[in-house]
């Protein structure tokens, strides 16, 4: 069983002022999350978490992580607009993007982000737009498949991010050519995973590429950032991964290979999005129909719209339904959404109590890569995200979505600019 972090009662509240569906976040489960990342990797005394803006672009979030002293991974020009509101400046801001566009670029250097090239021909590209800062960082891709103990855990090979070993050598050599002094390293080789050993087998690989690249080019290694890739506990029965291991484990790592080699002190950066807020979001939802044909199935006032992942991965999401959390689970329902897509499926032959029409239904893990991956398609409208903030108090982060939203674009005839489609 999993634990949803908001009564009943509270979410009838809620609803009685912002109708479902809805995503909803805890704020004191953000704040405690970062502050134990912190701890974990103490020892090093430049660590620094950048929360990856993607998973979760909303301001009030990021201004949370802020004052908790995380930094901002951007990967594109309105979420370096986002940081930039937030207040986040320079070393705060991490962008790391690909196929990336002028502008985008120019921004950056323009906020005095640290600029993550991912392709060696990103170099030429943006040297053509400005002058080069002293620091700057290279995203490694080494290749093959990424192991584990033997298992295999991804495949890079098959990967459009980064640099090979050969051009990592070749960039920093032309960086440095350009006037830059000092390279952070960055690689990103596996997502979700479970195991205590996957920052600490990256880091093995960076560090080990940090005194290559020290000793064959002299350029200052600036920091090392793991990236992210670090699961969650989607089911009941998995078990979390322990940050605390994690972090004593890439500890005896950076000791292992930097120390011999005279890389004392070098700064840890990590760009943890799932991990930092997916336990911390939930999206909630009312049932508003059933059917009965060749299977069961219960229909939400949501749909993929609001949450992408089960549809696009085949993801899984647990669901609870609230107020019945400790009835028999002895129905097999089918969970959908109202698109026009017959993946559109929170759930399949999932194992739930009996579900009426009205149930509020709360589905778990949605904080990171659930609003944020929204469409609409089928003229979907995204929904509204509301904060549960230490005091207990239900605060709108964002407003759902309306019509007017919708056509704010279209400038094909007069219609759309005078006719006007609040939601009621």
């Amino acid at each position: 069983m999993k634990t949803p972090f908001v009564s009943l009662e509270k979410l009838r509240e809620i609803t009685q002022t912002y109708p479902t569906p809805f995503h909803i976040y805890d704020e004191n489960g953000i704040r405690e999350n970062a502050r134990k990342l912190n701890r974990a990797f103490s020892w090093n005394e430049g660590y620094r978490e950048y929360f990856a803006v993607k998973a979760t672009p909303n301001p009030y979030i990021l201004q949370i992580l802020k004052e908790e002293g995380c930094g901002a991974d951007c990967s594109s020009y309105t979420e370096l607009l986002m940081a930039k509101v937030v207040g986040f400046t320079g070393d705060d801001i991490m962008f790391s993007s690909n196929v990336t566009p002028a502008e985008d670029f120019i921004l950056a250097n323009n906020m005095n982000a640290i600029i993550n090239f991912d392709d060696i021909t990103h170099i030429d590209f943006a040297s053509r737009l400005f002058s080069f800062p002293e620091k700057m960082c290279i995203r490694y891709n080494p290749g093959g498949y990424f192991t584990i103990s033997n298992a295999i855990m991804d495949n890079p090979g098959e990967a459009k991010y980064g640099f090979t070993r050969v051009q990592m050598f070749e960039g920093v050599k032309k960086l440095m050519s350009l006037g830059v002094k000092e390279i952070g390293l960055h690689a990103f080789l596996s997502s979700n995973t479970f195991s205590a050993y996957y920052y600490p087998t990256l880091a093995n690989v960076l560090c080990q590429m940090a005194v290559a690249l020290a000793e064959k080019t002299g350029v200052k290694i600036a920091f090392i950032n793991l990236s992210g890739g670090i699961g969650i506990p989607y089911r009941p029965d998995d078990k979390p991964v322990d940050i605390f291991r994690v972090g004593d484990n890439t500890r005896k790592v950076f000791k292992e290979i930097l120390t011999p080699a005279g890389l004392n002190n070098i700064p840890l950066y990590t760009e943890l999005g799932r991990f930092m807020l997916a336990p911390y979001g939930a999206l909630v939802s009312t049932a508003i129909h059933e059917k009965h044909i060749h299977k069961e199935y219960i229909g939400l006032d949501a749909c993929a719209a609001n949450l992408m992942r089960p549809a696009m991965y085949g993801a899984y999401h647990h669901i609870t339904v609230m107020g019945k959390e400790h009835e028999p689970h002895d129905q097999i329902y089918d969970v959908t959404g109202g698109l026009c897509e017959n993946n559109d499926k929170f759930a399949v032959d999932r194992n739930l109590p009996k579900i009426d029409i009205g149930d509020l239904i709360y589905i778990h893990d949605t904080g990171a890569h659930g609003y944020s991956m929204g469409y609409n398609y089928n003229g979907k409208l995204r929904s509204a995200e509301i904060l549960l903030t230490e005091s207990g108090e239900a605060k709108l982060i964002r407003r759902a979505e309306t019509p007017d939203d919708y056509f704010a674009t279209f400038d094909f005839t007069s219609f759309f600019k005078e006719k006007k489609y609040g939601r009621k």
